[in-house]
C-alpha cells in the first residue's frame, strides 16, 4: 500500500510539473521562400536586341514552403523537426526535405531579433524514383519574435542531370508562434 501511495504521489507531482512547463517551451514555424538563380540569358539582349530575355543578373527559379515544430528556450534557442516542399522550375524538380533545425535568435534591440538557423537531414525528390540524399541548410534573418525576413542557402546532396548536387539560394519570410510563453525575460 505504501508503494502505491508513493507511486501515485510521484506520478501526480511529475504530471503537474510537466503540465505546468509543457505550454511554455514549444513553437511552430512556417517559412515561405522564393529561390533565385543566375540568369543564363542575360547576354542575349546584347547580341539579340529583339530578344525578350531579361538583363537581370538573377531571376526567380522556384518556390518553397516549410513547417516545423519544436522546443525553445526563451525564444532565442530553438530545436525542431521541420519538413516542406521545394520546387525548382529550371530543374523541373519538386523535393521534400525532412530535417532537424537548430536556431539562435538573440535580441539586438527592444523588438528586433537576428535569426541564425542550421538544418541537417534527408532530402527526397518526388517522382524521380529513389532519388534522395543529405539535406543541409543555413538561414540568416532579421525581424521580430513572430515575423522574420531571411536569406537561405540549401543543398540536396543528390545528382540530377549533369549536376553533382542541387542547391538553392532563397529569400523569404518566417512566421513563428511561441505557444503560451509567459516569461518576462527574453
Amino acid at each position: 500500500m505504501k508503494r502505491i501511495l508513493l507511486t501515485i504521489a510521484f506520478i501526480s507531482f511529475f504530471n503537474s510539473f510537466i503540465h505546468s512547463q509543457a505550454t511554455k517551451f514549444t513553437y511552430i514555424q512556417f517559412d515561405i521562400t522564393a529561390s533565385i538563380t543566375g540568369n543564363p540569358d542575360k547576354d542575349d539582349s546584347y547580341y539579340y536586341p529583339e530578344s525578350t530575355s531579361s538583363n537581370a543578373f538573377f531571376v526567380p527559379n522556384g518556390l518553397g514552403a516549410k513547417i516545423g515544430y519544436g522546443v525553445h528556450y526563451k525564444k532565442w534557442l530553438t530545436l525542431g523537426l521541420h519538413s516542406g516542399l521545394d520546387w525548382k522550375w529550371d530543374d523541373k524538380l519538386v523535393a521534400v526535405p525532412v530535417f532537424l533545425n537548430l536556431g539562435l535568435s538573440p535580441k539586438v534591440g527592444p523588438e528586433t531579433r537576428i535569426m541564425l538557423q542550421a538544418g541537417y537531414g534527408k532530402g527526397f525528390a518526388l517522382g524521380r524514383g529513389n532519388l534522395n540524399g543529405a539535406y543541409k541548410r543555413a538561414k540568416l534573418g532579421i525581424g521580430s519574435d513572430d515575423f522574420i525576413i531571411f536569406a537561405e542557402i540549401s543543398d540536396y546532396a543528390f545528382p540530377l542531370y549533369d549536376q553533382k548536387s542541387i542547391g538553392t539560394i532563397s529569400f523569404g519570410v518566417t512566421l513563428t508562434d511561441f505557444f503560451h510563453y509567459n516569461s518576462q525575460e527574453d
